[in-house]
């Protein structure tokens, strides 16, 4: 199965900031999986949050916490999903993953439909 592996994550400043997070899948082709980004906001119990997913067709969907703000995209050339990160809150501070299954049933924004994940890329957004 596919192994995943986060980068990107930074300090920025708020209002202006933009952040580009990617994630690199090896040991599998991961355009027949399901991706997906999630957050833990810091000093929620690491509830995580689901941010965006895209199914293997390139069907993609938003929290609407981040709808209009973040662009996700998957480059199946490269075996990597992308999470550009636009108009940056305070809010969206946190320890950002992701996330894959196999197939496209149950690609949703909940964590509990998947099985793979990375490690995590910090973003941390000051006012």
């Amino acid at each position: 199965q596919v192994q995943l592996l986060e980068s990107g994550g930074d300090s920025v400043q708020a209002g202006g900031g933009s952040l580009r997070l990617s994630c690199a899948a090896s040991g599998d082709t991961a355009s027949s999986y399901c991706m997906a980004w999630f957050r833990v906001p810091p000093l929620s119990g690491a509830v995580l949050e689901g941010v965006a997913t895209v199914d293997s067709e390139g069907t993609i969907a938003y929290s609407e916490s981040v709808r209009g703000r973040f662009i996700l995209s998957r480059d199946n050339s490269k075996n990597a999903l992308y999470l550009q990160m636009n108009t940056l809150k305070p809010e969206d501070t946190g320890m950002y993953f992701c996330a894959a299954r196999q197939g496209d049933f149950g690609c949703a924004l909940s964590s509990v439909y998947y099985a793979i994940w990375g490690r995590g890329t910090r973003v941390t957004v000051s006012s």
